[in-house]
Formats: structure tokens, C-alpha cells, sequence
């Protein structure tokens, strides 16, 4: 099966600045991606490029099109959520739908007006006057009322309280995401999206320095915490990251047998958030 996204020899230099540096991946449908990292490290240059807003050179497919050369054919089965809202805050809600409604072919203003009516969204109130929960979810209204294949969200819940933050991924897998359709997600809030990944990219400096599905994640790294005396057996097995922790060590392997490290102490898989810090730190050391 060909992939939804596929990119070979990316690149993308803004000066001496390399925002993408020769990155390669794929992304399947029917998947749900997440792409990790900090501040400056590609993240949004790759979202820009898979949605056709910026050249990059090297190979670029994105649902067997060129994201630039055909964006507006791609555009009818791919949406954005962007990390601010960009609705018009003089426009009432109603007309919000109207307008999508009028220039969407693939809009269904049904499914639309069935999602809100769980809100408290007036359909007559200006979206200027609404919370910045309520702005997004007006933008998830008219995003998940578009017959879709790919969904991009960059930040979408940024500056959000926690219950919406948490309605809001429980709303897109339950009434919106299914086999056929992918989502792409980029976030800082690693811990709230774990559980609902089914593969990750970590990208740092403009290159992929992890790319896992979530199950194989799972087998391959794993962390041991060791007391002193078992420091040395534990670095002599090659961990690629340690840190101390409350007078222990703490250590990170990949492809390690669990056996193996079970011999020197407490095994677990590690957390998505200490995985992608101990692996960029790794690429980076201090």
C-alpha cells in the first residue's frame, strides 16, 4: 500500500538556517502521527510543505500529488487546524457556516449544526465574543464536517484549559477519525496525546531522529532505574541516555533484552516525553 504522505531528501534552508535537512518518512492511512519537537526544529516547515505553503527540494508526495503544484485539488481532502484561530472575529457563527458551506464541496453543513448543538455556541453570537475554547470548537465544527482524508493539526489545543483539551481529542476519535482517514498532530503536550497515537516522529535540528509506530516503541526502548553499585554493569550493556533521579540512575536502551536489564534493576517502558527528551539530548549532548 502506498503511503498517504511520503518524503524523500527534504530539504529546506532559510541562510545557513536548515530547517529541513534532508528528512525521509511515511505516513499511512488510517494512522494517527504524531510529530515531536522543540522549539525551531522543523515541525512547522514540514507542516507547511506537506500542506503546499512553502517549496522544499527533494521528493514530496502527498495523496499522490504535489502539495504545491496541486493545492488546490488537495485542499478539497486535506484540513488545517492552526495553533491561533483565524476565523474573522466580526463574523456570527452563522454565517461562519454559510460561508464554508459555499465553498467546500466536501462540507456537510448536517454534520456541522450536529456537533454544535453539544456546545453552547450560539448560532447568531460573533465569534469575537466567544472563549478561545469556543473558537475552537467552532474550527473543529467546520474542520470535522469536511469530508477529509488528512487531518494537520499544529497546537490545536494550545492555551486551552484541561477539560477542553481533553474533549477535544475524545471528540476526534470518537466522531471524527476512522481507517481511512490520517491525522498529523503537532504538539508540546506530549503526555496528553500519547494514548492516542498510533505511530510518532521525533524532529530535531531539521532531521527525523525517531520514527516508530507506538507498538514497536514499545519493544524496542525501555529504561532501568539502578541503585550505585550497579551503575557500571548498567553503562557496559551501551545506554543511549542517563540521567540521576533521587539517588538512582536512570538508563535507556534500545533493542536491549528486558532479561538483561532486569538483572540490575526496576524495567519499564519509558514515557513518550522522557523517550523524546533522552533522544534528542542523545543527538545533542551537552
Amino acid at each position: 500500500m502506498s503511503a498517504l504522505v511520503s518524503a524523500r531528501g527534504l530539504r529546506k534552508h532559510y541562510g545557513r538556517v536548515h530547517a529541513l535537512d534532508g528528512v525521509n518518512f511515511d505516513i499511512e492511512a488510517g494512522r494517527i502521527v504524531g510529530l515531536i519537537g522543540p522549539n525551531g526544529a522543523g515541525k512547522t516547515t514540514a507542516l507547511k510543505a506537506i500542506l503546499g505553503l512553502t517549496r522544499c527540494s527533494g521528493e514530496l508526495s502527498v495523496l499522490g500529488r504535489d502539495p504545491v503544484r496541486d493545492r488546490a485539488r488537495l485542499m478539497q481532502e486535506v484540513c488545517f487546524i492552526a495553533d491561533t484561530g483565524i476565523l474573522p472575529r466580526w463574523l456570527r457563527v452563522h454565517q461562519a457556516l454559510d460561508y464554508v458551506a459555499g465553498v467546500h464541496p466536501r462540507f456537510s453543513r448536517e454534520r456541522a449544526e450536529s456537533f454544535l448543538e453539544r456546545t453552547e455556541i450560539r448560532r447568531k453570537a460573533r465569534i469575537g465574543t466567544l472563549s478561545k475554547g469556543m473558537i475552537t470548537q467552532l474550527h473543529l465544527a467546520l474542520i470535522m464536517a469536511i469530508e477529509a482524508r488528512l487531518l494537520v493539526l499544529d497546537e490545536p489545543t494550545l492555551g486551552l484549559d484541561l477539560l477542553f483539551r481533553r474533549t477535544f481529542y475524545t471528540t476526534l476519535l470518537n466522531d471524527y477519525f476512522d481507517e481511512e482517514r490520517t491525522i498529523l498532530v503537532t504538539t508540546h503536550q506530549v503526555d496528553e496525546i500519547e494514548h492516542i497515537l498510533t505511530d510518532v516522529m521525533f524532529i530535531d535540528h531539521g532531521a527525523i531522529v525517531l520514527d516508530e509506530s507506538m507498538d514497536t516503541l514499545a519493544e524496542r526502548y525501555l529504561q532501568v532505574s539502578v541503585n550505585p553499585d550497579r551503575v557500571e554493569q548498567a553503562r557496559a550493556l551501551g545506554p543511549f541516555s542517563e540521567q540521576p533521579l533521587m539517588g538512582r540512575t536512570v538508563l535507556m536502551y534500545q533493542d536491549t533484552p528486558r532479561e538483561r536489564l532486569a538483572e540490575l534493576g526496576e524495567v519499564r517502558t519509558p514515557r513518550l516525553a522522557d523517550l523524546f527528551v533522552a533522544r534528542v539530548s542523545a543527538e545533542h549532548p551537552a
